[in-house]
């Protein structure tokens, strides 16, 4: 089932054009970062509730997506990555495509695996690892 309610206005500049641009086309396919695709993740505000629209480098297999909280390599995890922990349902937006799905962080062999497919398809991601103490996250959104 979709999420619903009321959305929060993105703060930041590039990603509300990025958004718009998506909204306009009703295809994550006219966004790109770097040159490799984006899907957006809807999420709910762990404090506010309202609904946030996360674009994020797209990492598939089997209709099984990886959301890396990389935050370019930065000492604290994202913002949106402690809502998804709190609301674990999720809407993905592949394309034109919308599916529901639940989140869940991997750890341990699991999280080699999908981590190497996300440097796969994002390669600064491993950079990103190299500026940071911390193990950066990998959440899988299934199916629901």
């Amino acid at each position: 089932m979709p999420l619903q309610g009321e959305y929060a206005l993105e703060k930041t500049p590039w990603v509300a054009q990025q958004l718009a641009a998506i909204d306009e086309a009703g295809t994550t396919e006219v966004a790109d970062v770097q040159g490799r695709s984006v899907v957006v993740y809807t999420i709910r505000g762990n404090k506010s509730g309202l609904l946030r629209r996360v674009p994020l480098m797209r990492v598939e297999k089997d209709g099984v997506y990886a959301a890396v909280a990389s935050k370019g390599g930065a000492p604290e995890h994202p913002a949106w990555y402690h809502n998804i922990v709190a609301n674990p349902d999720v809407e993905v937006q592949d394309g034109s495509r919308h599916l529901d799905g639940v989140a869940r962080r991997i750890s341990g062999a699991e999280r080699d695996e999908w981590w190497e497919r996300a440097v796969a398809a994002f390669p600064p991601y491993a950079e990103y690892q190299t500026k940071t103490d911390r193990e950066i996250p990998v959440l899988l959104i299934e199916p629901s």
